[in-house]
């Protein structure tokens, strides 16, 4: 299996086993980030969209064509134009606010959300989408019109179409043009229904038998086409005083009508398995946190459609990890095709629960599939199906599957994790290999949404603050082959014609890429004197001042790198006049045996590299460090004291001035009016 052994790249190694109610839990190692990009990096800029009245922006829906995207937020929906990359452009908002009494509301909820949170968003057909909003504890559903983008009815009562609550959970998809949910139906999520509703061609709506679910939390719901069934996903909580969570996959077939007198109005091919995500030996992962359909390949058997859900743990041993676990779709219908467990002995038919067509004036049938609706089998995750992701708490995923230049069909995943970073993943033959991490909110969320949108390549992620766009792929920054190699990345290789990294794509001759090893010594034929044209970076010139401490900085690197400094010549640094830290910082005294050129070297794999080359110099007069400072301040005081003299001869010279112009004019007054006494004036 992929990490039932735990020799893999990346890996911290020492663990040491604990043992918990007599069941071995294991000490997993570390699995890191190659590369990590935080909000504001210049070298991984996203596109948000965030306005003041834009808030809670979970609710996700692509329009058919994928230019469009649809945002259920609070109180309003906005329709975005996200045609073009690096676009998400406000084409119209349609305000949706809650009329009902606050006072109600206020009493229901202590944490004062009496707003319209959007919950539900689907394309009814070309035409129409339907919406439906807590509306201040009080569901409303309504049809809006696409292309004028307003209401097309009245608001009708959205209970059991939609959670009364903006922090429940809910799920649902439309099937020509009728509407499968999964959702909580009171307030305190003590009544979870899976029901039909906008049924077609004069079929009844349908709903679920009480007590069919354990206060069951909706994780997902699935379409299957080649089954004509929708899958749901759910978490169920049982009664006991230990709350132990099971996660279930229920299911029930879209061609249901219900029964003609049992099971009127309710489903008859309603049927429930648990699944198993664990790996041999330790405490299951039994939290299901998102579940996501990857449909097979081309020309492959629709049953090797692949379920790849999202799991934590409730046990404390798991408590840091999350894991992945893959559920064929063959392994699916196996279960629901097996054995029922009896819930009513006396009841018995030859009928085998949850299968399609069941006649609906069959009561005998039918009272045997309602009294027997769970398989004796649980789905385990098929071989090779448990993936360990330790050391991290995601809480949702999107798949996809993308060619690699040697013809392999890679999955990757995007996984966003609790404290805000979105891991994009590919899975290798021997594992889990995060490629980078891309930081897209800052506060902790209760409502997140993730939506790939394959046509444009972009992941979506809405939060509170805002719906932020993350390509798939970020080949340009990549800067050379053997950094491009070693991303391991499926989607870029390196074009050694164009000389840069690019995206993969067709049928990519020449190539360079390594995605199961990144060996970027042979795939760029570097071991053997290469060819290649390797870019160093332009040296940048740092004036300092002699006597003072001086501090450098290597670029943004691999978080696999080992980095060093060293002098442009080769020399190494001497460890009693220099500080090299793991990140790549250097410390050290300027004086004038330390002046001149720096390198920063990383080192990944085998691969070797420059990433930052610098220039130390003098700032100011080129003369000896320790006669400098005194000539300084002699020179400062010599100049004070020139000014000094300047100004006292200055001042003297007007004031002999002043007293000859004050005699003379006196002198003159009194020779005028014939009064003047004999008076001395110094002079």
């Amino acid at each position: 299996m992929y990490l039932r052994s735990i020799s893999m790249s990346h890996w911290s190694e020492g663990c040491s086993g604990a043992v918990l109610l007599g069941l071995l839990g294991f000490c997993w190692g570390s699995l890191s980030p190659r590369t990590s990009f935080f909000i504001g990096d210049s070298d991984r800029a996203l596109t948000h969209f965030n306005r003041p009245d834009a808030r809670n922006t979970t609710t996700l829906l692509l329009s058919e064509d994928g230019d469009t995207l649809f945002v259920g937020a609070r109180d309003a929906l906005f329709a975005l134009n996200v045609s073009k990359p690096s676009v998400m452009e406000m084409i119209r908002k349609l305000d949706w606010e809650s009329t009902n009494e606050p006072n109600f509301c206020q009493y229901v909820d202590k944490k004062g959300e009496c707003h319209n949170f959007i919950r539900v968003l689907q394309l009814i057909n070309a035409t129409h989408m339907y919406a439906c909003g807590t509306f201040a504890f009080s569901p409303r559903c309504i049809y809006i019109n696409l292309q004028a983008f307003s209401f097309d009815s009245t608001a009708e009562s959205g209970r059991g179409q939609c959670p009364m609550s903006p922090y429940s959970r809910n799920t649902a998809v439309v099937v020509d043009g009728e509407l499968y949910v999964g959702t909580p139906e009171d307030l305190w999520e003590n009544q979870p229904g899976i029901s039909r509703y906008l049924s077609q061609e004069g079929r009844r709506n349908l709903k679920l038998v009480e007590n069919r679910l354990k206060k069951s939390t909706f994780i997902s719901s699935t379409f299957v086409p080649s089954e004509n069934k929708v899958y749901y996903f759910l978490n169920d909580v049982s009664t006991d005083l230990d709350k132990y969570i099971a996660p279930h996959i229920a299911q029930v077939c879209t061609s249901d009508v219900g029964g003609q007198r049992i099971l009127w109005k309710q489903w008859t091919t309603f049927a429930k398995a648990g699944l198993v995500c664990q790996s041999a030996g330790s405490l299951p992962f039994n939290v299901m946190q998102d579940v996501v359909a990857l449909p097979p390949l081309q020309d492959f058997n629709p049953d090797e459609m692949l379920f790849y859900g999202l799991f934590s743990s409730q046990w404390s041993v798991n408590s840091k990890h999350s894991a992945v676990c893959v559920f064929r779709l063959g392994d699916i219908k196996s279960v629901f095709s097996g054995k029922y467990r009896s819930l009513n002995g006396k009841i018995r038919s030859s009928v085998t629960p949850g299968t399609c067509g069941i006649p609906s004036d069959s009561d005998a049938d039918l009272n045997f599939v309602k009294e027997n609706f769970i398989t004796m089998a649980s789905v385990n995750s098929a071989e090779k199906g448990f993936i360990l992701m330790p050391d991290h708490n995601y809480s949702n995923l999107v798949a996809l599957r993308t060619k690699a230049a040697n013809g392999r069909n890679y999955p990757v995943f995007f996984m966003l994790t609790e404290s805000g970073f979105l891991h994009k993943v590919v899975l290798l033959g021997k594992g889990p290999h995060i490629i980078e991490e891309t930081q897209v909110f800052m506060q902790p969320q209760s409502v997140k949404k993730v939506l790939l949108s394959v046509t444009k390549d972009v992941v979506f992620v809405g939060t509170s603050e805002g719906v932020f766009q993350v390509p798939v792929s970020n080949c340009s920054f990549h800067w050379n082959c053997g950094e491009c190699v070693l991303a391991q990345d499926p989607f870029c290789g390196w074009d050694p014609v164009q000389g840069v990294c690019s995206r993969v794509s067709g049928n990519p001759a020449g190539i360079r890429q390594d995605v199961e090893s990144g060996n970027a010594m042979e795939a760029c034929d570097l071991s053997n004197g290469s060819s290649e044209v390797v870019k160093y970076p332009s040296p940048e010139l740092l004036p300092v001042l002699l006597d003072k401490m001086v501090h450098l900085r290597c670029p943004k690197a691999s978080n696999f790198a080992s980095l060093r400094w060293e002098h442009s010549d080769g020399r190494q640094l001497d460890r009693d006049t220099y500080l090299q830290q793991a990140r790549g910082s250097l410390q050290f005294p300027a004086l004038p045996d330390t002046l001149g050129q720096y390198l920063c070297i990383s080192l990944e794999s085998g691969y070797e590299q420059t990433l930052y080359s610098v220039i130390v110099m003098q700032d100011g007069p080129q003369i000896g460090s320790r006669n400098f400072r005194g000539v300084l301040v002699l020179s400062v005081l010599l100049a004070v004291s020139l000014c000094l003299i300047a100004l006292g001869g200055f001042c003297l010279l007007k004031q002999r001035h002043y007293l000859h112009a004050q005699a003379k004019t006196l002198s003159d007054r009194c020779e005028a009016r014939e009064q003047c006494e004999q008076q001395s004036f110094p002079m």
